[in-house]
Order: structure tokens, then C-alpha cells, then sequence
């Protein structure tokens, strides 16, 4: 009986190292980071999604995340790729801007200016590569640019007219990254990113209808994904992380909304100004001339009841956009719904962002799905920061500086952070444990197999002894018998 159970205790824990998923995280996944612009965490609720609803199911859905102020696509994206707040990574706006000479630079060919984006912060790709991953990236922000004479290993960068709503392009880009690069190349970690819901939402509004069938779309996007993932034999190695930006929120207009125009301010005037940043949504920066700085800021202190403004060192602390030299003096934002215009209204937008990352307006969605994530699993709402160390640990790579943690997604993961080369393997330690007791009932069992075959060998060696003596002392009484 000691035997079989020695035995049992050896085989046991064999068995119980072969789980359906690893309870330790191999860093062996490949991993899919996808953004769909501006797809706020509440999109869901009034549409159907079917192919969302059921990546929830199979993994993890976040009740909303909130991503850094400011709430807008390269600095938000950025931050994504690197788990640093906007004032530390320096991807400051949309715009690349030169107070000296008041060049500008609109969103797409920002994308093209290196040094604004090379600002001795590294994107995930990078260090990725620096660690033997192999990388690529598709039309995501920040593609496009060259970090310290290193790009990513494959990207595309989206054609100037490009269309963002295209679904049949949609499908290409996907086709492109699972199949070419996945598949085919092996790439390790590629980022996707798709412009949409966030167009319909600027034209539309984040209520109409245009913005719920850009959101089916998503969703059928979100299932082509999955489905051409199983088809390659992609999804047993295969992390997927969908997210966003930065949500959207509608823009008030009519005869009873009081615009903010800052020519309309009293004591306000454009000659006091060196450098402005106006017209891009519900923030603005300011440089005032040399000696007006306090002029400026008064007058437009108080100027209008939804219009914040604040010297640079004076912005709140939880935002995070205060310290870095390339922002300028002067910040203003907006409460939800207004924007900030200079001489005179400009925008024709139905739905902005930009505003303060904690109005819930602003809070995008996050999924993940696969074999180190959890299923069925709906986690509380945390910051887009921590989204980097997230994806590092899911790699196996060593992430760079950053102002996110691990703790704060740990808990969606099978292995709750854990790695399987730290020692620390919770599976290891307990085949450990069952290992040590089978040894230590193999030693009983030997030292009983020992200690009973010596003292048979005793007991057997005494009956021989007797058995002797009564055969030889029945030979004596024979003896006498006969000699008698």
C-alpha cells in the first residue's frame, strides 16, 4: 500500500502541471494592441455587439479606463506606447508647433516630424526590438517616426487622404497584420489602430445614429479579428488588447449657449500675444509677449463661466501637463460641450474631446483576450498608463521608465503577474510540495522495507537456531533411546 501511494504521489503532481492554461506568465505570446479612435466606454449600451459581448465572455472587459489629460490622439496614443503622462513624454498636442518662427504642423504631417516624437522616451516597439522581439505597427500614431535612428521593423503609415471609415479597408489592414505579419513573419507584438468611431462622433455627435453603425462596425471589425485569428492557429498563442484613445462628448450649440470667443473677453487682445494655440477644441495654450504674461492672464481670468485658465504651474497636479518645457505659459480648457475659439467661431464639429480626463465623457473601453488573460472577467476602471506594463510583462520584455504598474492589471491575468522564470511560479511550488512528499514517503517506505527484512531476517535466523536445537536434542534422546 505504501508503494502505490508513493507512486501516486509521484504521478500526481505530472498531471497537475498540464493545466488548460499556464498559471505563470511565459512571455511566448504573441500580443495584438488595437485602438479604435474614440470609442468611448459606454458605446456598447446602445448598440448590439455580439463579437464585443462575447470577448468579454472569453476574457476581460474593464468597466472604462481614463486615459491622460490632454484628452486628444497623439498625446493619448503615446502615452499607450510608452506608460508615460503627456508632460513627461513631451507628444504634448495633435500639432507640431515653433513659437519663433509660429510654423504649424496639422495632425498627419506632425506624424513625419522625428525630433517631436524622438524626445528621450522610447514607444514599446523599440525596446521591444532592443530585446530580439520582432515588431510592427499599423497606421497607429507614432509610427511613422524615428526613435533614437531606429524605426518599427514593419509599418505602415496611412496615405494623406486616407479614408478612416472604410470597412473594406478595415478588413485589409487586418488581413495584413494576422496573415503577412503574424503568420508569416512571426512578428511578436504589432500595434493597429482604426480612426473610427472617433470621425463619426466629430461629425455626427457621439448620440446619433451615424456614431451606432460606426459602432457595429467596430464590432464586426472586433469579429473578423477573432475569426481570422483562429483560422491561422493564432488564438491558443495569441494575446489581444482592444482600447481607445479617449471617448467623445456633444458640443452645445443654439441661441442659448453662450460660446467662448476670447476677442469677446474684455482687457483681451491678440498684440499681447507672441504664440497661440486656438481653435482646436476645448483647450488652448498661450505665449504671451515678454512682460504680459500676468496682463493676459487676468484679463481672461473669470471671463467666461465655462472657461478654465491657469498658468502652466499652476495646472492641477492629477493631470499631469504642467512640467514640460514644451508646453507654453497659458493653458486653458473648457467645460464639456464648449469650445475655445479666438476671433470668432471656426468649428462645426457636433462631438469634441480634449476636456479634462475625468469627466466620464472622456473615458475610453478596454477588452483582452487570450491565454494569460482570465475569462469572464469585468474589472473596475483604472488609467491607460498602466496599460504598458501590462503589455511588457505579456512580451517578456524589461519596460522602460514609466509612470504605470503591473499591480493595477495583475489581477486580470491567470497568473497574476507572476512569470515563469522568477521563481516564483505558484504551479512550481507546488509540485514542490508534492514532490518533497513523495520522497519523503519513498524514504519511510524504504526504511520500512529495511527495518521489516532485517528483523525477519532476526526472527528468521532465531526459529532456525531453535528449530536446530530441538532437532539436535531430539537426536540426543534418540540416542539414548537406542543406546538403551
Amino acid at each position: 500500500m505504501l508503494l502505490a501511494l508513493s507512486i501516486l504521489l509521484l504521478v500526481f503532481p505530472a498531471s497537475l502541471s498540464a493545466p488548460a492554461r499556464d498559471r505563470c506568465t511565459r512571455g511566448r505570446n504573441k500580443l495584438l494592441l488595437i485602438s479604435f479612435d474614440g470609442f468611448r466606454w459606454d458605446y456598447d449600451r446602445d448598440v448590439d455587439t455580439p463579437n464585443l459581448d462575447k470577448m468579454a465572455v472569453d476574457g476581460v472587459k474593464a468597466a472604462y479606463v481614463t486615459p491622460p489629460y490632454l484628452t486628444i490622439t497623439s498625446p493619448s496614443h503615446f502615452t499607450l506606447l510608452s506608460g508615460r503622462y503627456i508632460e513627461n513624454h513631451g507628444v504634448i498636442h495633435n500639432v507640431w508647433f515653433n513659437t519663433t518662427t509660429r510654423q504649424r504642423k496639422e495632425y498627419y504631417m506632425t506624424q513625419f516630424v522625428d525630433d517631436y516624437w524622438d524626445n528621450g522616451t522610447l514607444p514599446i516597439w523599440i525596446t521591444a526590438q532592443r530585446q530580439g522581439l520582432k515588431t510592427g505597427s499599423l497606421h497607429f500614431p507614432g509610427t511613422a517616426a524615428t526613435y533614437q535612428n531606429e524605426t518599427v521593423q514593419e509599418r505602415e503609415v496611412e496615405p494623406r487622404a486616407y479614408d478612416y471609415t472604410n470597412e473594406t479597408a478595415w478588413k485589409e489592414n487586418v488581413d495584413k497584420v494576422m496573415k503577412d505579419w503574424f503568420k508569416e513573419q512571426d512578428l511578436d507584438f504589432v500595434t493597429l489602430y482604426f480612426g473610427d468611431p472617433d470621425e463619426s462622433g466629430h461629425k455626427h455627435g457621439p448620440d446619433s445614429p451615424e456614431r451606432r453603425e460606426a459602432v457595429k462596425k467596430v464590432d464586426r471589425t472586433v469579429g473578423y479579428i477573432r475569426e481570422t485569428a483562429e483560422k491561422l492557429g493564432l488564438s491558443d498563442h495569441m494575446n489581444i488588447i482592444i482600447t481607445a484613445d479617449h471617448g467623445m462628448s456633444t458640443v452645445f450649440k443654439g441661441d442659448q449657449v453662450k460660446e467662448i470667443v476670447l476677442t469677446d473677453i474684455p482687457g483681451f487682445s491678440y498684440k499681447d500675444l507672441q504664440f497661440h494655440l486656438l481653435d482646436y477644441g476645448p483647450t488652448a495654450m498661450l505665449l504671451p509677449k515678454e512682460g504680459l504674461l500676468d496682463k493676459v492672464y487676468n484679463a481672461l481670468k473669470g471671463g467666461h463661466p465655462n472657461l478654465h485658465i491657469y498658468k502652466k504651474e499652476d495646472m492641477p497636479a492629477r493631470l499631469h501637463y504642467s512640467k514640460h518645457p514644451r508646453l507654453l505659459p497659458i493653458i486653458l480648457y473648457a467645460d464639456p460641450g464648449y469650445v475655445i475659439s479666438g476671433f470668432y467661431p471656426l468649428q462645426n464639429n457636433k462631438g469634441e474631446h480634449g476636456y479634462d480626463n475625468e469627466v466620464m465623457d472622456m473615458k475610453p473601453f478596454f477588452r483582452a483576450v487570450g491565454p494569460d488573460f482570465h475569462k469572464n472577467l469585468l474589472v473596475g476602471p483604472f488609467e491607460t498608463v498602466n496599460i504598458y506594463p501590462l503589455m511588457c510583462h505579456l512580451i517578456g520584455i524589461k519596460p522602460e521608465i514609466n509612470d504605470g504598474s503591473l499591480e493595477n492589471t495583475q489581477h486580470m491575468l491567470i497568473s497574476n503577474g507572476e512569470t515563469c522564470d522568477s521563481g516564483d511560479d505558484p504551479k512550481s511550488s507546488l509540485q514542490n510540495v508534492f514532490i518533497g512528499l513523495a520522497a519523503v514517503v519513498g524514504f519511510v517506505f524504504l526504511a520500512f522495507v529495511v527495518v521489516t527484512s532485517y528483523n525477519g531476517y532476526k526472527k528468521h535466523k532465531l526459529y532456525s537456531k531453535e528449530i536446530e536445537k530441538g532437532y539436535e536434542d531430539e537426536m540426543q534422546g534418540d540416542s539414548k533411546q537406542t543406546s538403551f
